[in-house]
């Protein structure tokens, strides 16, 4: 097994699809949770300046996408073919496109801020959520028959998301969602890590 040093805020955040894929695979790893106080100090001696940080074997990889397929690549959450990868990476990408409208609210001058969360809310994460339950199987998958990164992408980011006081719709409207997530939840190495990871205030 490789040493592997997985680097983030103390948070969910962008780092958390990453460390269940990482649980999910039953994959040792140092999680390692950075204070923001801490990060200055260490910006730019990082390859990109930028976090998440994976360290495997002593060689660093930046940028929370490319980690995501390095790690589901190892944990076996790729995919089987081409075309189920690319399935996953789109998917993975839809996702992460919650998390990102979600995200960019809290960075909005205050007068705005109602605003971008009504339209999230009201229009954008239905529209988003409604696309991905028809790409969802019946059986609760995204792609084939067995959990892919597809399945813990929705899953966190929705998650997430909906730990930032946003009210996203219920997934008991989007049924093949609710699906992917009750898969998600039943993977051993995730049941475990949602138990017992650390308790973050995002």
């Amino acid at each position: 097994m490789p040493s592997i040093k997985y680097t983030y805020f103390d948070g969910r955040g962008l780092g958390e699809v990453n460390r269940v894929m990482l649980a999910a695979g039953g994959m040792k790893y140092e999680d390692v949770r950075l204070h923001e106080s801490k990060w200055a100090g260490m910006k730019s001696a990082t390859p990109m300046g930028e976090l998440p940080l994976l360290e495997v074997d002593g060689t660093t990889i930046c940028q929370s996408n490319s980690i995501a397929r390095y790690i589901a690549r190892e944990a076996g959450l790729a995919g089987k073919t081409s075309i189920d990868q690319a399935k996953v990476d789109m998917i993975m990408e839809g996702a992460r496109s919650l998390f990102d409208k979600a995200a960019q609210i809290f960075i909005l001058p205050e007068a705005e801020k109602a605003v971008r969360k009504k339209k999230l809310e009201e229009k954008e994460a239905p529209e988003l959520l409604e696309y991905l339950n028809k790409l969802a199987s019946g059986k609760g998958y995204f792609v084939g028959d067995q959990l892919t990164a597809a399945d813990v992408a929705l899953y966190v980011n929705y998650e997430s998301v909906g730990s930032l006081t946003i009210a996203l719709p219920s997934l008991d409207k989007y049924p093949n969602l609710k699906k992917v997530a009750e898969n998600v939840k039943a993977n051993p190495g995730i049941a475990k890590w949602l138990k017992e990871r650390p308790v973050t205030t995002y």
